[in-house]
């Protein structure tokens, strides 16, 4: 089983810059991809970015392609999410999750952090 911690969330004002992480811990060993989703109020869990761990591939939902990056750390089993040019609809609570193989589905096991963009 992994554990993820995620932090990083905040306030900031519209245009503004936040990096969020996830520390993965527990059996990590078999992670073929980690991701970070975020879900705003009234509003289902929504993909934003995914990165595989061999190949370093990543992937972006159409909203946040060109101002969010993923990154990850191999060495300390962390994923990064760096978000510039934040919008007012970026507000939610941010996720990260592992997807243990190709065919299985991400889990999610952190509390999330809140991340609030203000006009």
């Amino acid at each position: 089983q992994v554990q993820l911690v995620e932090s990083g969330g905040g306030l900031v004002q519209a245009g503004g810059s936040l990096r969020l992480s996830c520390a993965a811990s527990g059996r990590t060993s078999s992670t073929y991809a980690m991701g970070w989703f975020r879900q705003a109020p009234g509003k289902d869990r929504e993909f934003v970015s995914s990165i595989i761990w061999s190949s370093d591939t990543k992937f972006y939902a159409d909203s946040v392609k060109g101002r969010f990056t993923i990154s990850r750390d191999r060495a300390t089993n962390t994923v990064y999410l760096q978000m510039n040019s934040l919008k007012l609809e970026d507000t939610a609570v941010y996720y990260c999750a592992v997807k243990p193989t190709v065919t299985t589905k991400y889990v999610f096991g952190g509390q999330g952090t809140q991340v609030t963009v203000s006009s």
